[in-house]
């Protein structure tokens, strides 16, 4: 399961407001090669589900994660940090051993 926090919900309905995305758009969570530390996070907001895709709904947001980065994201949470010394996305991830300082990427 992937969590959403309320603020990284609000966060994500606010975006896609901004970029003009419609109701029927979710947002994906990949992970892929590189990053200092080997693996990073990527995300976009789509409209058409990939095969094998999972989804899961927090706070009114949806999420679609392919089943190779689900692997490595699963029980994550997604969080957001707003304000002067806010990080922006941050992503909570039990299955990560080693993160680089800003956050982006990680290894398991």
């Amino acid at each position: 399961m992937i969590q959403i926090s309320p603020e990284a919900a609000q966060k994500i309905a606010a975006l896609k407001k901004e970029e003009g995305k419609d109701e029927g758009a979710f947002l994906r969570v990949e992970v892929k090669k590189g990053g200092c530390s080997g693996l990073s996070y990527k995300m976009n907001f789509e409209t058409t589900p990939r095969d094998g895709d999972k989804f899961f709904e927090s706070h009114g947001q949806k999420v679609a994660v392919d089943p190779q980065s689900l692997l490595y994201i699963l029980g994550m949470t997604l969080e957001y940090s707003g304000g002067l010394n806010g990080k922006g996305f941050v992503f909570n991830n039990p299955n990560a051993s080693k993160h680089c300082g800003c956050g982006s990427s990680f290894n398991v």
